[in-house]
């Protein structure tokens, strides 16, 4: 049976397929601004919602020395002037229990990483908030059996 879900005026499961895009993390406010508006522009011109995402803090990056981004407090104020500037839905990814309500208050959408996703008490700050979760997993090998093996994720 399939469930489709609104959140405000963008429809899951309906006709038109919802676009999440946005680069992988904050960098600045300008470089955020200029690319949701120009992928604001591209999702408007081919009829597709959007859903704009970016993270202030990347915990899983490669190296210990990589830019993580500018943290919650200065990346909430960040993805806030997007949502009130260019009035576009959000989501972003917690990765701390203590991080669900502050994010809340301005996202859309939580995403949760693939790498925390068995985090109880993540996904219960998570869903208490009521915002809708978008769970990242990895997908288990018997989920791979006859899709030629492949990695990546898969959303829940």
């Amino acid at each position: 049976m399939k469930k489709n879900f609104v959140i405000n005026s963008i429809e899951f499961g309906g006709r038109d397929l919802p676009i999440i895009a946005g680069p992988c993390v904050i960098e600045s406010q300008e470089h955020v601004l200029r690319m949701a508006e120009k992928i604001k522009i591209i999702t408007e011109d081919i009829g597709l919602p959007l859903i704009f995402k970016s993270s202030f803090d990347k915990g899983n990056r490669s190296s210990h020395t990589s830019y993580r981004g500018p943290g919650l407090e200065k990346g909430l104020r960040i993805l806030e002037n997007v949502k009130k500037s260019l009035d576009v839905l959000l989501t972003t990814d917690i990765h701390d229990a203590t991080q669900a309500r502050p994010v809340a208050e301005i996202i859309d959408i939580i995403q949760i990483p693939a790498f925390l996703c068995r985090q109880g008490d993540l996904l219960k700050a998570a869903v208490t908030t009521g915002k809708i979760c978008l769970l990242y997993t990895s997908p288990s090998p018997r989920d791979q059996r006859g899709s030629g093996g492949g990695g990546g994720g898969g959303e829940k």
